[in-house]
């Protein structure tokens, strides 16, 4: 049955949580953003050889599932480590890796695949008679990028970066399985101590319902602040 006494206990429990699940997300998200962008740049610029690796890559992580590059980074990324290590003579044990480590870095290699398509395709929506009018005007490469380019892009990448970030905190649910505390972990733990699994599991819907709604209104109010500027 389901007893509404539990809900303040187990809100209190999950949402110790939230800080390291926020601080996890905010970090995949900002380098699979920064490697994204370079992938979507070396597209763009249709760059011989780098370009087909990251098509390459691209069809690879898209289509292996997040939880198996997890376990792929969990057993595998200590070993290469400690070889890198030992190549230039450090003595270096690569099982020493915190597992939040191995999860960020799996996620980073994941869904840095989806945030180059995102900025490709704000960077394919740039209008190039603006970059034609630009060099008119005598503007150099380097300044039509920062001046004119960068700014429309961000503005157009804006709303498919938001959704990145909620995947991200979606995907870091995974992490449960490599004994990394997310908020969805933390409930599960709540739930297993007094087995109300019903209200833990309700708890963490709110969480991320309000997180996923203050996300939303930040991404949404810094398009309209950014479309005003341009």
């Amino acid at each position: 049955m389901f007893d509404s006494q539990v809900l303040l206990p187990d809100l209190y429990e999950i949402l110790g949580a939230v800080p390291l699940t926020l601080a996890m997300a905010l970090l995949i998200f900002v380098l699979s953003t920064i490697t994204g962008s370079l992938f979507a740049m070396a597209e763009y610029r249709k760059t011989p050889v780098l370009r087909e690796l990251v098509v390459a890559y691209k069809v690879a992580f898209k289509g292996v599932p997040m939880v198996i590059v997890i376990f792929l980074a969990y057993y595998g990324l200590p070993s290469i480590l400690q070889f890198l290590a030992s190549l230039v003579g450090i003595d270096y044990n690569g099982h020493s890796i915190p597992n939040w480590v191995t999860l960020i870095v799996a996620l980073t290699a994941c869904v840095a695949a989806f945030q180059a398509e995102v900025v490709k395709g704000a960077l394919n929506s740039f209008d190039t008679g603006q970059a034609d009018a630009a060099y008119s005007l005598g503007y150099k490469k380097s300044q039509l990028f920062r001046r004119v380019m960068l700014p429309q892009v961000i503005v157009a990448a804006i709303p498919d970066l938001a959704n990145s970030f909620m995947v991200i905190m979606k995907a870091l649910s995974l992490g449960f399985a490599i004994e990394v505390i997310d908020i969805f972990a933390q409930s599960q733990l709540t739930a297993a101590l007094n087995f109300y699994y019903l209200e833990a599991f309700l708890v963490a819907v709110v969480i991320y319902m309000v997180i996923a709604y203050a996300v939303t209104q930040i991404a949404d109010r810094t398009e309209r602040a950014l479309r005003v500027r341009t």
